[in-house]
């Protein structure tokens, strides 16, 4: 494939088997079995991988196909608002909360305008943009949207944790406590330890469209899930 093809297309269920060993890239699958060619990135280390979505990067289908995925595993949670996590978590966010029948969404943000308040904003990093260090800001104007509403925190990928731990933070510093976190792909499990750290089993609200392991590199300069 060339880069640009992926993510491109969803495929009928069983176009591509479940194998030892993968090249080039990865297949996810959806709830409805349909699947997804996801890139292979190799980490810092050479020795593992992950399978890369870059949601804002894919066909409308996909997007839409994703984002309807996600709001049918929401909507037992009876979400009134969706808030979403920047800055690819906006372009699900926004299409989950459509698919959910609302009319609007609150986004996050990291450039602060002029009526932003310090005290409503926390340290922002992710793992695709370490040495980028930002803050994270709700505006607000959009609290009022918020209070007493059962919340859903929606982010494109959960890899490490950092992102959605930060936007956990925010809200819950703003007296918001999410009923639900949603996101098209959960990257591994390591994001597990990360988010549960304060104690609060935020873990426990987490659902994903898809999960895709850590790849680990094969004899054959492959790439398999671990054993």
């Amino acid at each position: 494939m060339q880069p640009h093809d992926f993510w491109q297309e969803l495929h009928p269920p069983q176009s591509f088997a479940i194998e030892e060993e993968y090249r080039g890239f990865y297949p996810a699958e959806l709830p409805d079995g349909r699947q997804l060619q996801l890139p292979i990135r190799v980490l810092a280390d050479g020795e593992h991988a992950l399978a890369s979505l870059i949601i804002n990067q894919a066909s409308f289908a996909v997007q839409d196909a994703l984002a309807e995925a996600l709001a049918s595993r929401l909507a037992q949670y009876n979400v009134d608002v969706v808030v979403g996590l920047p800055t690819l978590g906006l372009t699900l966010a926004a299409a989950v909360a459509r698919a959910l029948g609302h009319t609007r969404y609150v986004p996050l943000g990291t450039s602060r305008k002029f009526w932003y308040r310090d005290e409503l904003s926390v340290s922002l990093s992710s793992i695709t943009t370490p040495n980028q260090e930002k803050r994270l800001y709700v505006d607000p104007r959009m609290l009022p949207l918020l209070e007493g509403k059962r919340v859903a925190l929606i982010d494109d990928v959960i890899s490490s944790g950092t992102s959605i731990v930060s936007g956990l933070a925010l809200v819950t510093a703003c007296g918001i406590e999410p009923v639900v976190i949603g996101a098209a792909m959960l990257q591994s499990e390591r994001w597990r330890e990360r988010v549960d750290a304060d104690g609060r089993q935020w873990s426990d609200r987490i659902v994903g469209v898809f999960s895709t392991p850590i790849l680990e590199k094969t004899a054959n300069d492959g790439w398999r899930p671990p054993r």
